[in-house]
């Protein structure tokens, strides 16, 4: 890639002032921006691709139903793929810190994902039911670990060879071009191009393997100066001394309330297409096609958008995307009262899945960019163990929501998440402008 060509790109891209361009990094990081912006799109647009390729809300739940894997093991997915990434991160940051360059560890942590996003493909197309299923979990998993030590290293190494002014917009843009790639697998297959089989399904996880590892290649080539190395002892101390920061940084607390709340935005997916019956009766693309393109064609519309907004007030982004999640969850609930007489086209409730997915790609972007800016150059690997740690626990707990399901039905469930949604963006209101200089 031409030097002038990645320039050219930065510049689209971010329309910085000069003034601004290289806030809050390295002097010797000032010259590399441009090349380390784009490299981040690029490493962060492949992986992301292939999240939305694996789903497992969608597409890894359809391939164990295929192969006749047991239903309880179904029900593993989206629990280890999200507290399993989450809840080792305490443990395995003061070791990440010890590293005065961290992007190695980003690296092999994508390495190890596609090895393990391969392994689920060989084993759709050689094993069947029970031993599919545990092998699906187990290499999902690995994955999951995997990812959490890529989630520790990345902030670090973005706030170290990205402005503050346009982290936000590195990671949105890459979120956009993924989203497009994922649109176009839900388009293909919910047209019938593509068809729904075993094999088919095997062949795209292939390719998500694939994008792992080149993003892996890609991230290796960052000119990342090394950073502090404090903190690298013993994991399980320094754990409990992180715990600390409770205690002292208020606005912490703050926001890991705010994202606690804004958790429903992550658990709500299934509960509103729950509300829908048959996917196959959602609309004439079939169902699982249709809530992909629903759901790329949100991220695409939200990850520059909110990116941008997120590099002026993240704080303003997490309101609005807590109030346009509340307010998708209203209108399920309204839906739901009317018996979905209004819906029997099939395309409210997709139209819904859109807003709820254009609402939680603000809170991904916003408190990433906002823990970002809000920790210090040095703290920010303890800022986000400490958070993702405490929200992957809630995470687990939020399993116990499919009780609340059971009982009082759906609507109810999208009831309570809509008021965590508002109390989300009162509590952010008290947060701080960390966008400022």
């Amino acid at each position: 890639m031409a030097e002038t060509a990645v320039q050219r790109a930065y510049a689209v891209l971010t329309s910085e002032d000069e003034g601004r361009v290289c806030r809050d990094i390295p002097e010797s990081a000032c010259n590399a921006q441009p090349e380390n912006f784009m490299r981040h799109v690029i490493s962060l647009a492949a992986t992301k691709l292939g999240d939305g390729l694996i789903d497992p809300k969608l597409v890894l739940a359809w391939l164990m139903g295929a192969l006749g894997a047991p239903v309880y093991l179904i029900g593993f997915l989206v629990p280890i793929r999200e507290a399993g990434a989450l809840l080792p991160q305490l443990f395995i940051a003061a070791r990440i810190r010890s590293l005065p360059q961290r992007k190695w560890v980003w690296a092999g942590g994508s390495l190890v994902q596609g090895a393990a996003v391969t392994g689920i493909g060989l084993a759709a197309l050689t094993l069947e039911g029970a031993a599919a299923g545990w092998a699906i979990v187990g290499l999902l998993a690995v994955f999951a670990l995997a990812r959490s030590a890529c989630s520790v290293s990345y902030k670090d190494v973005l706030g170290k060879t990205v402005s503050k002014s346009t982290r936000g917009t590195a990671t949105g843009t890459a979120g956009s071009l993924a989203s497009a790639g994922v649109l176009a697998f839900g388009l293909l297959l919910g047209a019938g191009i593509l068809p729904k089989n075993v094999e088919v399904i095997a062949v795209v996880l292939f390719v998500a393997g694939g994008l792992w590892i080149a993003a892996a290649g890609v991230f290796t080539t960052l000119k990342e100066e090394p950073g502090a190395t404090e903190g690298g002892g013993n994991p399980f101390r320094v754990a409990i001394a992180q715990f600390g920061l409770l205690r002292t940084d208020g606005q912490l607390v703050r926001f890991i309330v705010v994202r606690a709340l804004l958790i429903a935005t992550a658990l709500a997916p299934p509960y509103l297409l729950a509300l829908a019956g048959a996917a196959e009766e959602s609309g004439g693309l079939g169902g699982l096609g249709l809530f992909l393109i629903a759901s790329s064609a949100a991220a695409i519309l939200g990850g520059y958008v909110w990116g941008r907004a997120s590099d002026r007030s993240s704080r303003k982004v997490l309101i609005a995307a807590g109030l346009l999640a509340a307010l998708a969850f209203v209108l399920a609930v309204l839906l739901d009262r009317t018996g979905g007489e209004i819906d029997k086209a099939g395309w409210v409730l997709p139209a819904l899945l859109f807003l709820l997915q254009l609402a939680y790609q603000g809170v991904r972007l916003a408190r990433a960019t906002h823990l970002t800016d809000m920790a210090g150059r040095d703290s920010r690997a303890a800022y986000t163990a400490l958070s993702n740690t405490i929200i992957g626990v809630l995470l687990l707990a939020g399993a116990g929501v499919g009780f609340l399901a059971s009982a009082f039905g759906e609507a109810a469930v999208l009831a309570l998440f809509a008021a965590m949604c508002v109390a989300a963006s009162v509590v952010a209101l008290g947060l701080e402008e960390v966008q400022k200089e």
